[in-house]
């Protein structure tokens, strides 16, 4: 450095990596994916990202793409012809094809977005139902007081934890009910806030009582748009087996927070709500911004085989087909 050298700034050799070609921007991105790793799943998910593995499949949309788009304006320049090239069998079956390689791509990076990104999962329910129990037994650790006292938790409280190798927030509220506490109706209020912004909702009730009235009545002011289960918890007093079921159109599921029993199938559940397959060692990392421009390349290509299905406007479905490959 006193001959005048410095130091290399945090990034640096991978950003002359990326400016000189040797890495491109998803590579790029999944060096900082690899160092933010909070699971070995989600590290070897960037690893993958890093040696190329995203770039590759996107290439060969790229390719495939670019093959369609010479078909379409090839057809397009001897449309004076006889012969309807657009109107060709294969055509059909190449776009098909190309769908069905953009969806997988899509549903791929949806779920190593989540290995990344995690996901917001909260504990909602009466007074005294397990709440505060089911949140020590999946972060693994006393991160909650457990009384017998109804109103316990009067705020919410996060806590982030990996379970089987996804990244999780999750959040215990407070038990709804009507209070004249003003602590805890301010408690109330903001687990109300946290069910709104949560993705998953766990809604837990007794089993030994089932599903009540007051029950019913809490679940119809649920969010519109909120994914939710019932854990039915406390099966280890009510006798009944463990598992998942589904009743009145809702899923359902019996476990034992105090014990463990049926914590493995509320897991499944958590990843088949994040959608995480259950074989997801092939996974790559991916970022929001992948999953948006795919969802985009996607309706881009659909509006494009509609276009060609109707016969009518191939010069639109030829555009559609350019927007895509960008």
């Amino acid at each position: 450095c006193a001959l005048g050298a410095r130091s290399a700034r945090p990034g640096e050799f991978s950003e002359r990596a990326f400016l000189n070609g040797r890495l491109d921007l998803a590579q790029a991105e999944a060096v900082a994916d690899l160092i933010d790793a909070s699971s070995a799943q989600a590290a070897r998910a960037a690893q993958r990202s890093l040696e190329g593995e995203l770039s590759r499949r996107v290439r060969e949309l790229v390719e495939e793409l670019t093959q369609l788009r010479m078909f379409v304006e090839g057809a397009l320049d001897f449309s004076d012809e006889d012969v309807n090239w657009l109107a060709d069998d294969g055509l059909r079956q190449r776009l098909a094809a190309l769908l069905e390689h953009l969806r997988a791509l899509l549903r791929d990076c949806a779920q190593g977005r989540r290995l990344r990104e995690g996901m917001v999962v909260a504990l909602s329910g009466q007074p005294n139902v397990g709440k505060s129990t089911l949140l020590n037994r999946l972060a693994g650790s006393e991160a909650a007081i457990v009384t017998d006292i109804a109103g316990t938790t009067r705020d919410v409280l996060r806590e982030n934890i990996v379970l089987d190798g996804m990244p999780l927030t999750v959040v215990d509220t407070a038990g709804l009910r009507d209070s004249d506490d003003p602590v805890e109706r301010e408690g109330i209020r903001r687990a109300w806030k946290a069910l709104e912004q949560a993705e998953l909702a766990l809604f837990l009730v007794d089993d030994r009582a089932g599903v009540t009235a007051q029950d019913r009545a809490l679940l119809e002011k649920f969010p519109a748009n909120a994914r939710r289960v019932v854990v039915r918890n406390k099966c280890d007093l009510s006798g009944a087996a463990p598992g998942a079921f589904a009743q009145d159109g809702e899923d359902h599921l019996r476990l034992s927070a105090s014990t463990g029993i049926g914590i493995e199938e509320l897991v499944a559940k958590i990843r088949e709500a994040a959608g995480l397959a259950s074989g997801s060692e092939g996974l790559f990392s991916a970022r929001t911004r992948h999953v948006d421009a795919l969802r985009r390349a996607l309706g881009y290509v659909e509006d494009a085989q509609q276009r060609l299905l109707e016969g009518a406007t191939p010069e639109l479905a030829a555009e559609e087909l350019r927007l895509a490959q960008d």
